[in-house]
């Protein structure tokens, strides 16, 4: 008998250390909850625990682009938003944008839709050009996040610096918009996706100006991340016009520790349940399975590259 027991008790523990095994844990990186990673993350991750089996999923809030891509190196998170310039900056090492070594262990689970960055400015400010910013309060994003770095490149192009500002503060879309309602900022640049629940918040608020970001001024970047775009007329309320505009792509990123079938798992439960993502955030419209593979600044997990030449986007 007791042998028999023995025996029951060894089978028990070896079947609570195999469910132990194979529970998945997926931390998914976003980024302030005003912004669009948040709501397409909390889609995601609903997406991740029904569809993963023994996957346990948790959202994260974070600061965006760069603080995503450091905890990715770090193994704190298994899936991340990043924009485009951020992951290559992240990739080669760049300290300016915050990164003072390569992190090689960034892997593509592929791209999604595009971030434009878009210069809000209250009407009664008299900003209606990039010209116009010179003397003005300005918020240009958390420090060194995506949006930051997007700022400084934009400014720099424009032949602009901080300097040409009479204050400027380093938040995000929220903490800018509360400010400008206030009267305390004249303007700020978010990177974000179309139709932001912060800007929607804001035009509905106070009448404002979309400050256009002039096509040639592009070319001035010397990024092939960045590309001419439109915030299309409508967006926004009193958006009467489109708005000439700057586009990067956001894409989802993992490490190389994630395993081969999780990571193929992310990828094919993101692009083959885009309808889920729509109904998260308009912003998703723009993602497809067929842009997914284009234009990555760093190596596909290979996970999601096999899920990308099942389908035949890949050879």
């Amino acid at each position: 008998m007791k042998v028999i027991k023995h025996c029951l008790l060894g089978a028990s523990l070896a079947l609570s250390v195999t469910a132990t095994q194979a529970t998945e844990f997926i931390n998914v990186l976003t980024g302030g909850t005003s912004g669009v990673y948040y709501p397409l993350g909390v889609a995601i991750s609903q997406l991740y625990g029904k569809q993963i089996p023994d996957a346990k999923v948790q959202v994260q809030a974070t600061r965006a682009s760069v603080e995503n891509l450091t905890l990715l190196q770090r193994g704190r998170g298994e899936i991340g938003f990043a924009l485009a310039d951020s992951v290559a900056d992240a990739w080669n090492g760049e300290e300016e944008a915050g990164f003072k070594a390569p992190l090689k262990k960034l892997r593509a689970v592929g791209a999604t839709y595009s971030n434009y960055i878009q210069i809000v400015a209250r009407a009664d400010s008299g900003i209606t050009s990039l010209e116009d910013l010179k003397g003005k309060r300005i918020s240009v994003g958390a420090p060194r996040s995506g949006t930051e770095l997007n700022a400084r490149a934009i400014f720099k192009a424009a032949g602009m610096n901080y300097d040409d500002f009479s204050r400027t503060e380093y938040l995000p879309f929220g903490e800018s918009v509360e400010l400008m309602k206030n009267r305390q900022l004249d303007a700020t640049l978010q990177s974000a996706g179309l139709g932001m629940a912060a800007f929607r918040d804001l035009a509905s608020h106070a009448p404002v100006i979309f400050v256009p970001i002039p096509t040639e001024l592009v070319a001035n970047i010397g990024n092939d991340a960045y590309r001419p775009s439109m915030i299309p007329a409508g967006t926004y309320t009193g958006q009467d016009s489109d708005v000439p505009t700057v586009a990067i792509s956001n894409l989802l990123i993992t490490h190389e520790k994630v395993s081969d079938e999780t990571a193929y798992q992310m990828a094919k439960q993101v692009y083959e349940n885009l309808p889920a993502l729509r109904n998260a955030h308009s912003a998703a419209e723009g993602i497809t399975a067929e842009d997914a593979v284009q234009g990555l600044p760093l190596p596909l997990h290979p996970g999601a590259e096999r899920y990308y030449k099942e389908k035949g986007l890949l050879n």
